[in-house]
């Protein structure tokens, strides 16, 4: 038998038929569980960027969200969010609440991490940082911008207790990008440039980064910028595809089911790199 489940099984014993001191079993299990190596002890920080459909408009019509959150958005005591306040608290739905100033409903951040903590219980806590902005293009994002100042600011903010790590920049952004075709042509310069500066700024130089392929976007120019998504030529980037996913009444932003979707698919990349 393993030395974990030796130790809980006698942890059990000694306070499971105590009722009130249920709740230092449990906190003594997953105490123990850490020093065991079997859930590791340090916060998995995730930077959540881009633009409305990684703020999550899955549920909003209207400017109203429908207060409806799918079970792969439930709450998890081992899930928090950074929030406004530059402080942890659990994460909840709609996630960018507070760090966005208009109406947020669902989006990838929540599946993304049940996803996480399903296919790999031993991750440990997972630290969610909400940035994203709704209708912003890249090179509202670049080095100096007040956009990629503030990420870089609640990045650092995350891990500056020393008890998170920085795992990977999540990035779904580039609608915008798909009305001019100077900004569609220069995409790829600019989200190379982009990750490159993340990387260097955060001093962490392989960081992961797992993008999105546009769902949706103008037609003139939507080709040019998810090619640029796709084929960026970095390594340690990964990049899922939304093309074809179910989109809301304004054909833009992605409904709850593809917002869990792409949730999903985008734990399933990471974990791919790790």
């Amino acid at each position: 038998m393993q030395k974990g489940k030796i130790v809980s099984i006698s942890l059990y014993y000694l306070f499971g038929s105590i009722e009130i001191m249920k709740p230092m079993f449990i906190l003594a299990c997953f105490m123990l569980m850490a020093y065991t190596g079997m859930v590791e002890s340090t916060r998995n920080v995730f930077i959540l960027a881009g633009q409305s459909n990684m703020v999550g408009e899955g549920g909003v019509v209207n400017y109203q969200w429908d207060g409806y959150v799918p079970p792969e958005s439930t709450p998890n005591p081992l899930i928090l969010r950074l929030n406004d306040n530059v402080s942890w608290e659990e994460a909840r739905e709609p996630l960018h609440r507070g760090a966005y100033q208009g109406t947020c409903g669902i989006g990838p951040g929540m599946p993304f991490a049940n996803a996480i903590l399903k296919r790999n219980p031993g991750l440990g806590e997972i630290g969610l940082v909400p940035c994203a902005v709704g209708g912003t293009k890249l090179s509202q994002w670049m080095r100096g911008t007040e956009l990629y100042s503030q990420m870089l600011i609640r990045a650092r903010a995350a891990v500056s207790d020393g008890g998170g790590a920085l795992r990977a920049l999540l990035w779904y952004q580039g609608e915008s990008d798909t009305e001019s075709y100077d900004d569609a042509t220069m995409y790829k310069s600019r989200l190379v440039q982009f990750i490159n500066d993340v990387r260097s700024d955060l001093k962490s130089p392989s960081l992961p980064v797992v993008e999105v392929a546009l769902a949706s976007g103008s037609s003139n120019y939507i080709g040019i910028v998810r090619n640029a998504q796709l084929e960026t030529g970095l390594s340690n980037v990964r990049c899922v595809d939304a093309n074809g996913m179910e989109r809301g009444p304004d054909g833009v932003h992605l409904t709850t089911a593809a917002e869990v979707q792409v949730g999903t698919m985008l734990a399933d990349a990471f974990l791919q790199m790790i």
